[in-house]
């Protein structure tokens, strides 16, 4: 039980049914625990609970044994309880209606019709509870002439056009490096399920939420789609360039890389200065921001060598004292050692306990820092069906 007298976050006592798995589903669910909810995450013994859980290594050993706490299944899934259902049983399926009867926020991500043989759609939950916010996550939505077909993030990245603006421009189209399709996805539809929720606090009636990755996908390619609907262009792939500011990239130093973001013709001024390139801010192939992206390539050949002169340091140095932004290319390891993460409580370790002693399970913290609510990080990240025998309990969700 939690103390009255503890911090609760701003969906304290909001109660969310969790049948999704891998990441688009659990990254939502995950954010509304972080927010306070209570969130009960039903997982299938027939296959050992989530299939993120098997996604490894690297896996939270204990004992000296791989668990089933995967580094993946960890990131999305602190602040939940996890409970075992089959439902594919009637029992399984009696269940998970009970929970739906109890809970404001219903969220699966099967394929489009896949829940309507358990009785499990929402169709037939709203019918047992007429204020419950029902969530739908799949590849394509659930209408169009893909709803069908399967939806996997790199899939969605390649559909949705993301892939084609990533990469080098003679190299392949390129994935991101995480599953951003499936991330982006949960974090739309955690704003869908919290507006439908206000909605269903003020009229009684729950709706239902549709999202798809590749719906969301689309949505942010933000400037590069809304210029391609403007001019009927297809954009091409610049590496880490920018379509409308230059110099606006990544440079190799003398011992490394660094990031320079040039957003206007002032801070272009001093970084020609910074460099004892004082004439070139004031040729008038390069002195506005319309003239340097019509002449890039020309810019680049006098910049590159210039900056490779000096080290990392000199030129994050060296920039931030004339105010032009600057800064460095960090490794993961380098990230997480930094004074700036620390400081904002995203290298998170949260304790989980075992028959050798507390586990240590290193998380990422969340970015939201309210005035009066905060974030609580109540639950680790759970075993496969360690919350089971609640659903003995009146109300499995309790207060936790």
């Amino acid at each position: 039980m939690t103390d009255a007298s503890e911090p609760r976050g701003p969906l304290h006592g909001i109660k969310v049914l969790d049948l999704s798995r891998i990441l688009a589903g659990p990254t939502c669910t995950q954010l509304l625990g972080d927010l306070g909810a209570t969130v009960l995450k039903v997982e299938n013994p027939a296959t050992a609970g989530d299939d993120t859980r098997q996604w490894g290594p690297p896996y939270v050993k204990d004992g000296g044994q791989d668990t089933d706490l995967s580094a993946y299944f960890m990131s999305a899934n602190r602040n939940k309880l996890s409970v075992a259902i089959d439902i594919a049983t009637e029992d399984g399926q009696a269940q998970v209606r009970r929970l739906a009867e109890l809970a404001d926020i219903f969220i699966e991500n099967f394929k489009p019709g896949g829940l309507a043989k358990y009785g499990l759609d929402w169709e037939s939950l709203r019918g047992i509870n007429r204020r419950l916010v029902y969530g739908s996550i799949s590849g394509f939505g659930q209408t169009g002439p893909n709803a069908s077909k399967p939806g996997y993030d790199l899939m969605a990245q390649g559909y949705g056009g993301m892939m084609s603006l990533t990469g080098e421009p003679e190299g392949l189209p390129m994935k991101v490096g995480v599953g951003i399709a499936d991330v982006m996805c949960g974090m739309y539809a955690c704003v869908g399920l919290l507006a439908a929720l206000r909605h269903a606090e003020r009229t009684g009636e729950g709706q239902r939420l549709d999202v798809a990755l590749v719906d969301t996908q689309v949505a942010w390619t933000i400037n590069e789609g809304v210029a391609t609907r403007l001019t009927g262009r297809t954009p091409v792939r610049r590496g880490n360039d920018h379509p409308s500011i230059v110099p606006y990239g990544v440079y190799a130093t003398a011992d490394g890389h660094v990031i320079v973001a040039v957003g206007n013709d002032r801070q272009f001024k001093r970084f020609c200065g910074f460099l004892d390139l004082d004439d070139l801010s004031a040729d008038a192939l390069f002195a506005t921001n319309p003239a340097r992206i019509s002449n890039r390539e020309a810019l680049a050949e006098i910049l590159e060598p210039a900056v490779a002169r000096h080290s990392t340091a000199e030129v994050i140095a060296g920039l931030e004292a004339v105010g032009v932004p600057v800064g460095p290319v960090q490794t993961l390891p380098q990230v997480f050692a930094s004074d700036q993460v620390e400081a904002r409580g995203l290298a998170l370790d949260m304790e989980a306990s075992s028959e050798d002693g507390p586990l240590t399970l290193p998380l990422i913290g969340n970015p939201l820092h309210f005035s009066a609510t905060p974030v609580t990080y109540r639950n680790p990240p759970p075993r496969f069906g360690a919350h089971t025998a609640r659903l003995d309990d009146d109300d499995p969700f309790g207060d936790v």
